[in-house]
């Protein structure tokens, strides 16, 4: 199946920034987010990545996505991890200052510009016309639902599976993606 002109056309128009902005400050979002960061290692930036496409109609093809996927992991293990461990401690300093609370939030804004950064480099690797239909492919009309769909994009290639967690683990990763899968729904566009 031929990648849909006009889908691609349609991402082409919404910033890969402006739609993680919305998605993130929907209800429950952000602290789905931070669960499946914290306590499965999902990259949230590559998250908002598959579900700008996934609103979109589309998906990245798997064998096109591993060195993205890997570029951008080596930027967030570089830069993000290391301005949000920075952030973090400066956060649990024995004696907090002005000074130490003015240099968490310029640590915390660099954090936020690495990570957009980030999702810029997904956007672009996404929107190059000359690669679009060897990088992403039309998602199939019937997919099942966002919550698991996500779930397939974001773990199984890193060789996560739910069940390898413990029972409240499992509920608290479930409970999450249902979560983002139910917020990214009213999003989706009419194809």
């Amino acid at each position: 199946m031929a990648l849909d002109s006009t889908r691609f056309a349609a991402l082409q128009q919404t910033p890969l920034w402006d739609f993680a902005l919305t998605f993130y400050s929907r209800p429950g979002v952000e602290p789905s987010c931070l669960t499946l960061q914290d306590h499965a290692g999902v990259d949230v930036c590559e998250l908002l990545f598959h579900g700008w496409l996934y609103v979109h109609g589309l998906e990245a093809l798997p064998e096109a996505l591993a060195a993205q996927r890997q570029a951008r992991r080596d930027w967030q293990a570089g830069v993000t991890e290391v301005l949000r461990g920075l952030r973090r401690d400066l956060k649990h300093h024995d004696a907090p200052s002005e000074t130490v609370s003015t240099l968490r939030e310029r640590v915390k804004q660099a954090e936020l510009l690495a990570e957009r950064e980030n999702l810029q480099r997904w956007q672009w690797w996404a929107w190059d016309h000359e690669q679009a239909s060897t990088r992403l492919k039309n998602m199939p009309a019937n997919s099942h639902d966002a919550g698991r769909w996500l779930q397939e994009h974001v773990l199984l290639p890193q060789g996560l599976v739910l069940d390898g967690y413990e029972y409240k683990a499992r509920e608290a990763l479930e409970n999450a993606f249902n979560v983002l899968g139910q917020q990214l729904d009213p999003l989706r566009r009419a194809r």
